[in-house]
């Protein structure tokens, strides 16, 4: 559509930092918010929760992206055109591999996406796109992890486009192609950094298991692990040259 300007995020250049953690959900950004040092609430138009901060003097962003690929790729492309050069998704996911328990980390190497994913779709229509974060920045979240002795699982996630969507087989498909989680936003942020050209990566952490009994944990009860999570991916980018 031509624009250069934001027209979902109310915030102006200088209000967002180069280094930026987005997240789905509101809830999971206040509590991100709250670890940083002086943060400030530069966005809530549309409710996506913008707040800007500082982690050991480093400023960061961290910013509310919603659910599913357009709405998260509005929010990619608005937070790089106010100058973000580094954007790390901390979002939950539903296991697709035994062994995985709620409250685990995993760190996407990859995103594979459905044939003709609608998103991706629209920006690459002429084929299919190697959705891969940087390594550089992944890179640190992996070292990060072990440097305060957290386990993390590494592998290939699924983005899907529908919540709701998965039949029986799905997990059991997708998992024996080596896909170790389903998500919905990792394949359009791994696209956009490639194309815009930002640093991206995503550490997410286990919600439920499509392949073992497990019930469902929400924002409350992953709120230990997020703050765990925090310390990995404020660590990471502190760390990175942008």
């Amino acid at each position: 559509m031509g624009f250069h300007e934001p027209v979902h995020i109310k915030a102006r250049k200088g209000d967002i930092a180069e280094r930026v953690v987005v997240a789905g959900d509101p809830a999971r950004v206040k509590q991100l918010a709250s670890l940083l040092d002086n943060a400030k609430l530069v966005n809530e138009n549309r409710g996506f929760l913008v707040f800007t901060g500082e982690y050991k003097g480093t400023p960061i962003t961290v910013a509310t992206h919603g659910i599913g690929a357009p709405s998260a790729a509005i929010v990619f492309e608005e937070l790089y055109m106010l100058g973000a050069k580094a954007m790390i998704r901390l979002g939950t996911c539903g296991a697709m591999v035994k062994g995985l328990k709620i409250g685990d980390f995993i760190i996407a190497t990859g995103a594979a996406y459905p044939h003709g994913g609608a998103s991706i779709g629209m920006y690459v229509p002429d084929g299919s796109m190697a959705a891969v974060p940087d390594f550089e920045l992944t890179r640190l979240l992996v070292d990060e992890a072990k440097n305060v002795g957290e386990k993390v699982r590494l592998g290939p996630v699924f983005s899907s486009d529908a919540f709701y969507a998965e039949d029986p087989d799905f997990a059991k498909r997708w998992g024996s192609r080596g896909v170790v989680c389903v998500e919905m936003e990792c394949a359009i942020l791994f696209t956009l950094g490639l194309m815009r050209g930002f640093k991206t990566a995503a550490m997410l952490i286990v919600s439920d298991s499509l392949v073992e009994p497990s019930g469902f944990a929400g924002a409350k009860e992953l709120a230990p692990r997020v703050e765990k999570a925090s310390r990995i991916v404020f660590e990471a980018l502190r760390k990175l040259k942008v």
